[in-house]
């Protein structure tokens, strides 16, 4: 198969581009499986997990756009349980 055939383009800039994002999320002791679960009644919400170390949830959020984005980060940040988050949005290159 010719390598021209292998390659995805991405959509022109400004025009249908999510903007993606990585959440670490800290719980309170022992709540991380019930933040997890309510994490999954945010439809921006693309993937959320459990994990050892400084932080409890790692979440794959996408969004619109930035100001979406952060409306999605604050939603995140009054679930009960969750304790601080940390948002890792991607960079365009």
């Amino acid at each position: 198969m010719p390598r021209e055939q292998l390659l995805v383009e991405a959509p022109p800039s400004g025009r249908n581009r999510m903007t993606s994002a990585c959440m670490l999320i800290r719980t309170e002791a022992g709540k991380f499986e019930k933040v997890a679960n309510n994490l999954d009644q945010i439809l921006e919400v693309k993937k959320a997990f459990a994990v050892i170390g400084r932080f409890d949830v790692v979440v794959d959020l996408e969004a619109a756009d930035a100001k979406a984005l952060a409306k999605i980060v604050m939603k995140v940040n009054r679930l009960a349980g969750v304790v601080y988050t940390e948002t890792l949005p991607e960079v365009e290159s």
